[in-house]
């Protein structure tokens, strides 16, 4: 088989963000031939959780919202979210996902890593 298939039940669930929330780790580096890539996740974020102020240092990050309605949060005000919701967040910059909900949200996150033109 050339293409290559994960199962869930393949994925481990671990901790993410100081074990704010979790993640299953689909691709990661290494997995994938461009040497850009830097990950794709499946994330979740228990109800009442917040993924704290962080940043990726030169990473650009892609986040798909697949279920729950919440706020992301960068410097410059606070976003709603809700499900099919798409967020691209730029490489350094700090941003935060809150859920103030009572249910699990559940997140699709890609990382590259950031190009500069020059």
């Amino acid at each position: 088989m050339i293409i290559r298939k994960r199962a869930l039940e393949d994925v481990p669930r671990e901790g993410a963000h100081d074990g704010a929330g979790g993640r299953r780790m689909y691709v990661d580096r290494g997995d994938i031939a461009n040497i850009d890539w830097q990950a794709m996740t499946y994330g979740y974020l228990p109800g009442g959780s917040t993924f704290d102020w962080h940043h990726h240092d030169d990473i650009e990050e892609v986040m798909l919202v697949l279920k729950g309605s919440g706020v992301v949060s960068d410097r410059d005000g606070d976003y709603d979210y809700a499900p099919g919701d798409l967020f691209h967040f730029p490489a350094n910059q700090e941003h935060r996902i809150h859920n103030p909900t009572d249910v699990e949200h559940e997140y699709i996150f890609v990382r590259v890593a950031a190009r500069t033109e020059g």
